[in-house]
């Protein structure tokens, strides 16, 4: 567990995003994804928006995602394991790089044939606690030509990540924007952010 771990933390440190192909396992990746085919089934996803609070907007033109959050309360076999895994990675990201981070927040996201999600950044204007952006991959099988990436735009590059099954994604939340681009196909994650203070 703690190889995908420096995985994540060594490619950060080096390039501002880390990757890792397997910070999921193959099972616990199997069973969200189950989890997330369940909850599309009775219809409990929401279509997301941008801001937060009182500032939300739903504009389709700008994101056409839908998420579900994760809860303990939910009591779910799957998301008490993936909170598991986060409290573990949590733990070692702290004690390790002295990050401080002391909370997080995590949903599906289902983007479907055709959504995309225009250039941002994941840190609210009025809320800077999210510290850390994470994007956990639930699609088996992925092809180049069923589009989807997330693009990071670097100061002098852009960098297209493909959103294969088990890959993880991890990076600051107020320095990257980045954006989704046109999917071909059902697009399936967990997306969250680790948080300081409130």
């Amino acid at each position: 567990m703690e190889d995908s771990f420096d995985c994540l933390i060594d490619s950060y440190i080096n390039d501002k995003v880390g990757i890792a192909n397997h910070f999921l396992s193959d099972a616990l990746a199997a069973d969200l994804k189950q989890n997330l085919i369940s909850l599309i089934q009775q219809k409990a996803l929401l279509s997301a928006g941008t801001g937060n609070d009182s500032t939300v907007a739903h504009d389709k033109k700008i994101r056409g995602d839908h998420i579900y959050w994760l809860d303990r309360s939910h009591n779910t076999v799957c998301e008490n394991v993936f909170f598991t895994l986060m409290d573990s990675f949590v733990n070692y990201l702290n004690q390790t790089c002295y990050t401080g981070i002391t909370g997080y927040e995590f949903h599906y996201t289902l983007y479907e044939k055709g959504a995309f999600y225009k250039k941002h950044l994941d840190q609210f204007k009025n809320n800077d606690s999210r510290k850390y952006s994470m994007i956990m991959y639930l699609n088996t099988d992925w092809q180049k030509a069923d589009g989807g990436e997330l693009r990071i735009h670097h100061a002098s590059h852009q960098q297209d990540v493909s959103p294969e099954n088990g890959k993880t994604v991890f990076f600051n939340s107020s320095e990257l924007m980045h954006e989704v681009l046109c999917t071909q196909k059902t697009r399936m994650s967990v997306t969250g952010w680790l948080k300081v203070g409130n």
